[in-house]
């Protein structure tokens, strides 16, 4: 089971601008039923999805509700410190300026870098919760 701590899987992107839940949509067949998902207020609605609670209109959220919500986040960010680590490089970042047929190849060894990184950095488990 993964701890957070790593990429356990990579969907390479496709050409122009596309929402993750797009790329959720299309690819959840894909993925076992017996899965657990996270994610966030974009994917409210899919029940596959365990996603932070949003504030009623015109009211407030409760308390404990809120502090779910703060559990959830200090989980997430762990994911988002990720693709951070990606993004570092430019090139998985910037607009891609190479030959077409190389993006899937730079990418997944830009992942297989971030990887390796990672494996070599002691993660406290302390500071990286477990995701799932």
């Amino acid at each position: 089971m993964p701890s957070g701590k790593e990429i356990v899987d990579v969907a390479v992107g496709y050409t122009g601008a596309t929402s993750d839940l797009k790329l959720w949509r299309e690819r959840r067949e894909e993925l076992g039923n017996h899965q657990k998902y996270r994610g966030d207020k974009a994917y409210v609605g899919e029940t596959a999805i365990n996603t932070p609670h949003k504030k009623p209109r015109n009211q407030e959220i409760s308390l404990e509700h809120r502090e779910e919500n703060r559990l959830k986040a200090k989980q997430r960010i762990v994911v988002e410190h990720l693709i951070r680590l990606i993004k570092i490089y430019r090139v998985a970042s910037e607009r891609f300026r190479l030959k077409s047929q190389n993006y899937e190849a730079v990418i997944l060894t830009v992942c297989g870098l971030i990887r390796w990184r990672i494996g070599a950095i002691v993660l406290s488990s302390k500071n990286c919760p477990e995701y799932f």
